[in-house]
């Protein structure tokens, strides 16, 4: 799958004989993966315990860390995705749009060089709302080309 695409649940299960079941499930296409890890010794109720403590504990930040790694996957895909469309359809914008597009990616670089999720988030928007209407344009052109010289008859 294309980078950013894939969503992955990952689920950690530990049963009352310290069998550690790891399962992976891929959202979108349903692919499910699983390992058993074993331990070679006994595990103690109270590091049980310890390690489901440190679970709940540490959760707020594992999914900040989360959120902030999928901000800067959906950053890197937005930022590939125009400059490719830049390439490509370069000639159905004019120079100021080209500028003030390049303007808006450097902003959307820097602001992941910043590890700021709101911030990413923010200049996604930005980036998407300023050339949404450019590929509006560029199906517009696509659509007349195809149609040209069709009746709808």
């Amino acid at each position: 799958m294309p980078a950013g695409f894939p969503k992955v649940d990952i689920n950690f299960i530990l049963n009352a004989d310290g069998i550690l079941k790891i399962q992976a499930i891929e959202l979108r296409s349903g692919v499910k993966q699983e390992v058993e890890v074993k331990p070679a010794y006994g595990i103690s109720d109270e590091l049980v315990e310890q390690m489901l403590m440190d679970s709940i504990t540490h959760a707020k930040d594992d999914v900040s860390a989360r959120m902030l790694i999928e901000a800067k996957t959906e950053a890197d895909q937005m930022v590939y995705t125009v400059e490719r469309f830049l390439e490509k359809n370069g000639t159905l914008l004019n120079a100021e749009e080209i500028s003030n597009t390049h303007i808006h990616l450097e902003a959307l670089k820097a602001a992941l060089a910043t590890g700021d999720k709101d911030l990413i988030h923010a200049k996604i928007d930005d980036l998407n709302n300023f050339t949404r209407p450019f590929a509006e344009r560029v199906m517009d052109v696509a659509i007349s080309t195809a149609m040209k010289g069709k009746s709808i008859e």
